[in-house]
């Protein structure tokens, strides 16, 4: 494994830093609120799912 001298590290960390494009603030707006209606949309499912499954085995539990 080759060892770099702090010097050198951070300057290929700048380096590949300057050569990323970054996001512009309507960007990051739109994609965090996409985010946060697939987090909603997401637990709403899986908590029906939930309340099925557990419908369901208490049925089955419940037979005698």
């Amino acid at each position: 494994m080759a060892r770099t001298n702090p010097i050198t590290f951070l300057q290929q960390v700048r380096s590949e830093v300057s050569k990323v494009t970054w996001p512009g603030r309507n960007e990051v707006v739109i994609s965090t609120i996409m985010v946060l209606v697939l987090v909603i949309f997401a637990s709403l499912f899986f908590l029906l799912a939930d309340q099925v499954i557990s419908w369901l085995v208490s049925l089955m539990l419940s037979i005698r």
